[in-house]
């Protein structure tokens, strides 16, 4: 597995005995709402290491996460993030951006918290669908690249995200922090609680 380091260049990671390691922040939180490029600035301004959960699953495998889902279908996609989740435990000195759903399936939740410490990106819905669709169509966040998504209207996107989170929520709020704001205000907050 390569992590993105400060000085830009990839590394292989190291692993550490089980157990909670202080330098271990797991960014959880609604698809779209900034965990890969608040997480990569938190890194960047804070010298930790960063991966994304999803980039590592795509670039062992080959395949995008679109791709996965449609061949081996949503329950095998979240056995192979579970099973990634277990080897992001164990690195050190280390900002971890999760997929969306990563808290609600298995143990990953306590998981997460007996490793690091997790950081809940807490927006309201109409942001979310915002992101996706306005600005982030520009980023890169489009819907039809996201499986659970794909295909859906305008306001499909927007129900389906305000029924998702409501559902979610109960796995989010068992987060050790929980932050909002704009990008940069989330960034220093993450900050804060990393220098601490």
């Amino acid at each position: 597995m390569k992590i993105a380091k400060k000085d830009n260049k990839s590394q292989f990671a190291k692993a550490s005995p089980p157990g909670r390691l202080e330098g271990l922040f797991f960014l959880i939180g609604f698809m779209a709402c900034g965990k890969t490029s608040i997480g990569k600035l938190v890194a960047e301004r804070t010298g930790y290491d960063f991966v994304d959960l999803d980039q590592w699953i795509e670039s062992d495998k080959g395949r995008s996460v679109q791709q996965i889902f449609a061949e081996q279908g949503e329950d095998a996609f979240r056995k192979l993030e579970h099973e990634y989740l277990q080897k992001a435990c164990l690195l050190q000195h280390t900002i971890v951006a999760t997929g969306g759903g990563v808290p609600c399936f298995y143990n990953n939740m306590e998981l997460m918290n007996s490793a690091g410490k997790t950081i809940y990106l807490k927006f309201p819905p109409e942001k979310l669908h915002a992101n996706l669709t306005g600005f982030g169509n520009l980023l890169g966040l489009m819907p039809q690249s996201r499986p659970l998504i794909a295909g859906k209207s305008d306001d499909e996107l927007l129900q389906f995200i305000r029924e998702t989170l409501a559902e979610r929520e109960q796995y989010y709020r068992q987060a050790d922090f929980i932050v909002s704001g704009n990008d940069a205000e989330i960034a220093e907050q993450i900050i804060k609680k990393i220098a601490v």
